[in-house]
């Protein structure tokens, strides 16, 4: 089982965009990100977003690209301060590849408190439009890969 942890793409500033909206470079490097993804074959039952405006467009590029089975829906959990140990407890149980597309400081919490069982043990770098793929094999976690869009060759 895989979960993939993706940050948002670039969004506009407040002053630019009260709702915060992504640029025209996030939604080129969701795109991008998005069709490296459907090269590679990678497909998700879910894709889940937390609801804030560039974290659904990111949601929507990526799922341009790859493959989602049963859909994309906003979920609560996801947010920049949202308690990470609501979206770790789910994984323990997922039985299909997903997608979580959230906001840091949140995805750095939740990557370390599955990979470490402790918020604040392991410290993964995300950066925005980029992708962390944890897997699962039983009970055990490990981080498999990441990508981000800058090490992508042009979609």
């Amino acid at each position: 089982m895989h979960l993939y942890l993706i940050q948002h793409a670039e969004a506009k500033s407040a002053e630019a965009d009260p709702s915060r909206g992504l640029t025209a470079r996030g939604l080129q490097d969701a795109q991008k990100v998005a069709w490296y993804l459907g090269k590679i074959g990678i497909t998700v039952s879910h894709l889940y977003h937390s609801g804030k405006t560039r974290a659904r467009e990111t949601a929507f590029a990526l799922a341009e690209g790859i493959r989602v089975g049963r859909g994309v829906y906003d979920s609560d959990g996801l947010l920049p301060n949202d308690d990470p140990s609501i979206w770790h407890d789910r994984a323990q149980s997922l039985e299909e590849d997903t997608a979580l597309v959230g906001h840091l400081p949140h995805l750095a919490k939740l990557a370390s408190l599955i990979l470490a069982g402790d918020r604040e043990g392991v410290h993964v770098s995300f950066r925005m439009g980029g992708v962390v793929c944890l897997a699962r094999q039983g009970s055990v976690w490990s981080l498999e890969w990441m990508i981000i869009p800058g090490i992508l060759p042009p979609g």
